[in-house]
Order: C-alpha cells, then structure tokens, then sequence
C-alpha cells in the first residue's frame, strides 16, 4: 500500500478507535557501499530501511507504536499497540500534537544529479582514486579502506490537524585510510570528501590530499610535556564539539546535567566565538525543513559574540522555560522517541586561514585527531583527556610530526581561551561543523 493511502486510512480508523489527535511519521533511507581493494571491488552494498511511528492521544495520554509494513493488518496493530502503550503511561505532563507552523522554508536539500550517477561510475572512481594514491609515493604500502558511500533519506509528517510535511536529502562520500612506511616506522591518515554533487570530486586532488595526510606523520618525535598553545584543527574541532553538542540541549540543561543551566544571557566563551544551528547551509548534511513534532525550521544562534543567546528547545523544554521552541525536537530513526538534537551546528569562521594561525606561532602544537573522545569526555563537567596526533609548530612553521599526545582540559574553559578563529570551516556528515581554532594552551603529555 502506498504511504499516502496508508496515512489517510490510518487516521481515519484512528478516530474510529476512539483517538482524540493523531500524528504519524514516516522515513525512509536508501544506502549504497563500496571498497576496492587493489584494483578490485571489495565489497557491495545497497540497503533501504524503513517504517513508520503512530503517536496518538487515548483517553487523555500519549500512545506510541511503529511499524515497518503498510498493510491492513498494521494499521489494526498500530491503534491497538498505541492504545496498550497509552494505558502505562504515567508521566504527569503529556505530550500533544502540533497543529503546525506560520510558515516553512521552502528548501530543496536533494541531489537528483546525484541520483543520476550510475553504480558503474562511483566504482571506476574509486579505483581511480585508489590508483592515484599508490602512484603517489612509493612509501605508500596500503589502504586500511577505500570507501564510497551513497547515502539518501526521506520524511514525511502529518497529522489529524491538516499538518502534512515533506523533505527529503542525499550526500555522496568517499572514505580513506591510507598506509604509509619508511623504514621501521608505519603511520596512516584518514581523509573523508563529502559531497552532494558527483562531479565536484576531483581524483587527483582526492588521492593527493590522502596521500599527503598520511605521509606528513612520517618522522614522529617527541616534545617535552607541558602546556602548549593549541591549533585545533578543522576535524579535530568539530569532533570535539560533537561530542559536547548535549550541553546545549534544554533537556539535559533541565535535568541538570548542563553546565549551561540558567547560562542564557550570560557570556561562556571568547568574543571570537559564535555558534549557529542553521537547518538550510547549502554545505550542510543534516539540513531539514522541520523537526521531529513539525516545527518549522529556521536558522537560530546559540552563542553569539561569546553570548549563550540561547539553548536547543523541543515543545516541551520551551514550555518549561517559558520561551518559544527553537524546532530541534529529533527523531533518530521512526522507531525513535522524541528527543532534542541540532542540524548543521558549527561554529562560524573567522578570516584567518590555516596557514596564518601557523605562521602567528612563536611555539605551539597542531592537534589533527582525537582518538577515544566518548570514553575520555565529561560531557557533565566538561573535563576532557584524550589521545591525539598532530605537529610541533617553531617559529611558525610545521617543525615535526610528535608522537601521540594525551590532550586534557576543559570544554568550558576552551571556549573561553580560543584566540582565533579559522576560516576553513569543515562539516561533518553529522552536521557538527567547526573551523580550526587557536587556544590559548591545553596540557599536552608525549608519551
């Protein structure tokens, strides 16, 4: 049965089954993978996954269920597991169901050009790719992985109000880790392009720029261990804002596990910093015309100048703390519950490049990964220590590559001590995007 067909009649039998208000959510996901291996396909992967959750009002509570067939038999399923589901409940404040926006953006965020792209084709890239990187240099001995990935996804929302939405969006990236040898010493780099148009990756700039990053940590020595200043490059900086992204949320603000409670109005970071969530970056790889209750979308600045203008709302956070929702109630799949999560989060870019934040250091250390941020990151006290890679800076110059670094410090301190802000802004493909920044110092252990 089509999804439209299966809305209309799910709603309908709905009210029948004595449901006050209604809403349904629908995704879909398309995925394509592959590896090359010298020359060879690896491995094959084409997948779609997909379903759809009922939320319904039954006497008075908030029923939840979910589906992944669109038949008859579900829809009977559906009401009776949502009616079950509403009769355990026993938090005391309910959710509803929204009756929709003003307004919503009117935004395209999928590729068609990208859909057009024959399999045939992102394989011969790949190859391409790969060939490119061996013929590099001859100290490249092999590629952990060669990856592509081709990555799509659907939503609808609508609900018993009239309230029916659609969006849809797609990205393209290939995946690198490339094995390089000299001597006795062994080191890899990690590159990733992400892209939504095809044509825009360019084989040899690709396999230069990964055989490049694995090469450049040949020659590893050791610096002594103290407190050093600290460019934190692009990747680096985005993975570790991913990782305390939460603090900004109103839902752990109001259980209090954010420092950021009761921040708002109050400056928590250098002048330098400002950080927006904007659901419409054309660069953006988790843009969205509404969230997960149907809010409208809309571009909103979380720290601005080094102010906390505000934290991440759904309905329910906003309620609570009296203000407007900011539209950033998420669903991580259909079978999910609602809970509060950024689009594209990034911290704005400043105006210098890369190279001058190098070229203004007298002494300092360029971190390039981090390595065990989930297990070595407080996202509570915002305490952090964790292992890293990267380069010694003298005189403003790329000295040598150090041998893996323990970093420690505090997120919240960091933020205040970020001297200078890059402009080479990096996203990710989970949306968390950063430029590289300059920070005053971080303590830095060579093993």
């Amino acid at each position: 049965m089509k999804i439209e067909k299966f809305q209309e009649m799910l709603l309908g039998n709905g009210l029948a089954h004595g449901f006050e208000d209604m809403e349904i959510y629908y995704e879909k996901s398309k995925r394509f993978a592959c590896d090359v291996y010298k020359g060879e396909l690896d491995h094959y992967e084409t997948a779609e996954d997909g379903g759809l959750s009922f939320r319904g009002i039954f006497n008075g509570k908030m029923g939840y269920a979910y589906t992944e067939k669109f038949d008859h038999e579900s829809i009977s399923f559906l009401l009776e597991s949502a009616k079950a589901n509403a009769e355990i409940i026993e938090e005391e404040e309910q959710d509803d169901i929204f009756e929709g926006s003003d307004e919503y953006e009117e935004r395209n965020f999928y590729s068609e050009s990208l859909d057009e792209v024959s399999i045939p084709d992102k394989i011969d890239l790949l190859k391409k790719v790969e060939r490119k990187i061996f013929d590099y240099d001859p100290r490249i001995a092999s590629l952990n992985y060669c990856k592509l990935i081709d990555q799509s996804k659907e939503r609808l929302l609508a609900n018993s109000k009239g309230l029916v939405l659609h969006d849809r969006m797609n990205f393209l990236g290939v995946v690198l880790s490339v094995v390089v040898k000299q001597g006795d010493e062994t080191k890899s780099g990690f590159t990733v392009k992400i892209t939504k148009g095809f044509s825009k990756l360019n084989v040899d700039e690709i396999a230069k720029e990964a055989a490049e990053e694995a090469l450049s940590y040949l020659g590893e020595q050791s610096i002594p261990s103290k407190k050093y200043p600290i460019i934190l490059r692009k990747e680096a900086a985005a993975n570790l804002l991913d990782t305390f992204t939460t603090v900004f949320s109103a839902e752990v603000a109001q259980k209090g596990r954010s420092l950021l409670k009761d921040k708002v109005g109050e400056k928590i970071a250098a002048e330098t910093l400002t950080i927006v969530d904007d659901p419409f970056y054309e660069e953006g790889f988790a843009s969205r015309i509404f969230d997960g209750e149907g809010v409208a979308s809309k571009l909103c600045t979380v720290v601005e100048n080094g102010t906390l203008n505000t934290l991440l709302h759904n309905r329910k956070t906003a309620k609570k703390a009296g203000v407007e929702t900011t539209g950033h109630a998420y669903k991580s799949s259909y079978k999910g519950t609602l809970v509060i999560a950024p689009s594209n989060f990034y911290i704005k870019p400043g105006e210098k490049s890369y190279d001058e934040l190098i070229e203004s250091q007298k002494e300092a250390v360029i971190v390039t990964k981090l390595s065990g941020l989930h297990s070595g990151a407080d996202t509570v006290s915002g305490d952090f220590s964790v292992a890293a890679n990267g380069f010694y800076v003298k005189d403003g110059k790329v000295e040598t590559p150090v041998k893996q670094m323990t970093i420690a410090g505090n997120l919240f301190e960091l933020l205040k001590d970020i001297q200078e802000i890059g402009s080479d802004l990096y996203v990710s493909s989970s949306g968390i995007g950063s430029p590289s920044l300059l920070l005053k110092e971080l303590s830095v252990t060579v093993e």
